[in-house]
C-alpha cells in the first residue's frame, strides 16, 4: 500500500493547501465533537467518573480505529487512494490554522475587541480581559501547539498506522481538547483522555520542535536553539505543548506562557523565554513560514517512509 499512501498523501496536502477546512463541507471532527459532548454530557455525574470517562475514551477511539482499518482492508487499490486522500485532507489542519491565526491579526488592528473575539475561535482560555499582547501572543502560542496537534502528529500517525491511525489520532486529540482539563468539572472524568494525547504526542511535539528550529540552525548559524529548546521545552504544565511553543520562542526571540483563566479558573503557567517584547504582524510573518517549513519537510519525511 505505500504507493497508495504516497499518492494519497500528496493529493491530501494539496487538497489542504488550497482548500483548508471549507466550511460547507461535513467534517468528521465535528461528529467526534458531538459523540464526546454527549457521553460527557450522561456519563460525567455521580460516582465512578474516572472510570466512565476511561471507558468512554477507549470506546470512542475504538469505534473509529476499527472500522477504518476494516474498510481499507477490502477496498480495492484505487479506492484506497480515494478514501485516504479524503481522510487525510480531514485530519490536515495546516491551512486553517494559519488563516485563523492572520485574521487574529488582521482583527487586532481594527480594534482589540475583534482581536479578542477572533482568538477566542482558537484558544481555550479566557479572551474577554486580554492585551494587545495577550492576544498576539495567545495566538502565536496556539499556531505552534497546533503545528503538532494538527499537521506533524497526523502524519506522524500516517506513517506509523495508516489511515485508521491518523484519524484515531484526530478522536483522541479532539477528546483531550474537550474533556482533557485539570478543572472541578473534567480532572476525573477527562484524565484518561488527557494522558492518552500525551502519550499520542510524546514523539510528535519533539519533532515538530525538531523541525521548527533545523531549517533556523543551518541557515543562520543558530545553534543555540537547540539549547533554548531543551531549556524551556520542559517547563510547560503539558509534557508536550512546550516543546513547539519553545522552538518558536527561541526563532522570534520572544516570551510565551504566563498566568491564564480557563473556565474561570487561573492557571499560572511557567514562562517560556525571557525577552519580554512587543510582537507584531511581522512576527506572525515569520512564524507562519515557520510552520510552512515544518510541514514540507514532515511530508518529505513520510514520503520518504512510504518509498523506503
Amino acid at each position: 500500500m505505500n504507493y497508495e499512501l504516497c499518492i494519497a498523501l500528496l493529493a491530501a496536502w494539496l487538497l489542504d493547501l488550497w482548500l483548508g477546512d471549507p466550511t460547507w463541507l461535513p467534517h468528521p471532527v465535528v461528529g467526534f465533537g458531538k459523540l464526546i459532548a454527549w457521553g460527557e454530557r450522561h456519563l460525567n455525574r455521580g460516582r465512578h467518573r474516572m472510570l466512565k470517562g476511561a471507558v468512554m475514551t477507549l470506546l470512542l477511539d475504538a469505534l473509529v480505529f476499527i472500522p477504518v482499518y476494516f474498510i481499507f482492508s477490502i477496498l480495492p487499490p484505487l479506492g484506497r487512494v480515494g478514501v485516504g486522500s479524503i481522510l487525510i485532507f480531514y485530519c490536515l489542519a495546516g491551512t486553517t490554522l494559519i488563516r485563523e491565526v492572520r485574521q487574529v491579526f488582521l482583527a487586532l488592528d481594527r480594534s482589540l475587541d475583534e482581536g479578542r473575539r477572533q482568538v477566542a475561535r482558537i484558544v481555550g482560555r479566557d479572551t474577554s480581559e486580554l492585551s494587545a499582547q495577550e492576544v498576539r501572543t495567545a495566538a502565536l502560542e496556539t499556531l505552534a501547539e497546533n503545528l503538532s496537534d494538527g499537521v506533524i502528529a497526523p502524519l506522524f500517525w500516517l506513517a506509523v498506522g495508516g489511515p485508521a491511525a491518523m484519524l484515531t489520532y484526530k478522536m483522541i486529540n479532539t477528546q483531550d481538547s474537550m474533556i482533557g482539563y485539570r478543572t472541578e468539572r473534567y480532572k476525573d472524568f477527562g484524565c484518561w483522555a488527557a494522558r492518552i494525547d500525551d502519550v499520542a504526542n510524546f514523539i510528535p511535539a519533539r519533532l515538530t520542535a525538531l523541525l521548527m528550529i533545523l531549517p533556523q540552525a543551518i541557515f543562520t548559524f543558530r545553534f543555540s536553539l537547540f539549547t533554548f529548546v531543551w531549556k524551556y521545552g520542559r517547563r510547560h504544565a503539558s509534557p508536550n505543548s512546550g516543546w513547539p511553543e519553545a522552538a518558536l520562542a527561541g526563532i522570534l526571540d520572544c516570551r510565551f506562557g504566563g498566568p491564564h483563566y480557563y473556565f474561570g479558573q487561573l492557571f499560572d503557567k511557567p514562562y517560556i523565554g525571557e525577552n519580554d517584547r512587543a510582537l507584531d504582524t511581522a512576527d506572525m510573518r515569520r512564524a507562519v513560514r515557520v510552520n510552512r517549513t515544518a510541514e514540507v519537510l514532515m511530508v518529505g519525511l513520510v514520503l520518504l517512509s512510504c518509498i523506503l
